[in-house]
């Protein structure tokens, strides 16, 4: 699959799809930026069935803002929806082969299930701060 560009509009729809996405946060006159580059358009020929997207941040302030990328490049890998890794610099091709076999690896059923205890605890915590 090739990589897509996201903006404001296609972000939503995109990270609400079921299964691994990967976004590259670049910028034209970052060179680092251009060194990760075709190590993400390599992985995206090797791995088809996840989605790897790019977001041009000089293009999508409010994307930016809302994700809070500060520094360039930046990779963020999801799946079905949840944030896996904010990662800031470049990453090598083994290091991103990596990340992408532990994102295939994770049983998503007991990440849901652990962040529902999560909340649960959360909900506790905060109605027994309230003297509840």
């Amino acid at each position: 699959m090739p990589v897509v560009s996201l903006d404001s509009r296609s972000f939503g729809p995109t990270l609400g799809r079921p299964g691994i996405l990967l976004i590259d946060w670049w910028a034209r006159w970052c060179s680092p930026c251009r060194i990760f580059g075709p190590v993400f358009e390599g992985m995206a020929e090797r791995y088809p069935d996840i989605t790897f997207a790019r977001v041009e941040v000089n293009g999508q302030p409010e994307l930016v803002e809302v994700l809070g990328v500060q520094v360039l490049p930046t990779l963020m890998v999801f799946r079905d929806g949840f944030l896996l890794l904010h990662h800031v610099g470049v990453l090598l091709e083994p290091m991103l082969e990596d990340v992408i076999r532990q994102a295939l690896a994770l049983d998503m059923a007991e990440v849901r299930r652990k962040l529902a205890e999560y909340r649960a605890s959360q909900a506790r915590v905060r109605v027994g701060s309230h003297g509840v």
